[in-house]
């Protein structure tokens, strides 16, 4: 049983596949990337899987996540590095 959910185009030559399948006689859901170029035509390693007696857990992690959340930008910004600390003089010599 395979039933594709739908894609997101990640890039020009990558899009991330969302399906239901059966895989080792379970059920489940699949997120994997797949590729379209040249080198390369199909899925890739990089994805998951989420069993079907786990997806009622990760639906709802999913529905908690406000979208608001997601267009935040992070405010804080990380401290600079100071070369005197790393014991660097101006002349890049220790």
């Amino acid at each position: 049983m395979e039933k594709d959910i739908g894609k997101i185009k990640k890039n020009d030559e990558t899009d991330i596949i969302i399906r239901l399948d059966d895989f080792g006689g379970q059920a489940g859901l699949t997120i994997r990337e797949f590729v379209h170029s040249e080198r390369y035509t199909g899925f890739t390693k990089a994805g998951v899987r989420i069993k079907a007696d786990k997806f009622q857990e990760f639906k709802e992690m999913i529905n908690s996540i406000d979208s608001k959340d997601l267009s935040k930008q992070e405010t804080t910004k990380q401290p600079e590095t100071d070369d005197e600390e790393a014991g660097i003089d101006e002349e890049g010599m220790m």
